[in-house]
């Protein structure tokens, strides 16, 4: 088995979490679900740092985001899968 680039907590989230240094745009990523250790690919369209996040499907402006299961606020653009999710163009719908 690889090491994952990108660890999902659950099938429906829509976002996970970079877990390598120096994701470069590109990289064929080896990402897991960790709630039943399935497996997937998904393609990096961008540079991501570290504990960013990275859209699992496109994301439409106004769409909630889903991460660890829980709604983590809406994305205030529109987001391709493979993108970059962060600050950008993801906001707290707290205000």
């Amino acid at each position: 088995m690889s090491t994952p680039h990108l660890l999902v907590h659950d099938k429906k989230d829509t976002v996970g979490v970079v877990v390598i240094e120096g994701l470069k745009a590109g990289t064929n990523m080896f990402c897991v679900i960790t709630h039943d250790d399935s497996s997937f690919k998904l393609k990096s369209k961008m540079d991501v740092p570290i504990g960013h996040k990275v859209a699992l499907t496109d994301i439409k402006k106004g769409d909630t985001v889903i991460k660890y299961g829980q709604d983590i606020g809406k994305a205030v653009a529109d987001i391709k899968k493979g993108e970059h999710v962060h600050v950008h163009n993801l906001k707290t719908k707290r205000w």
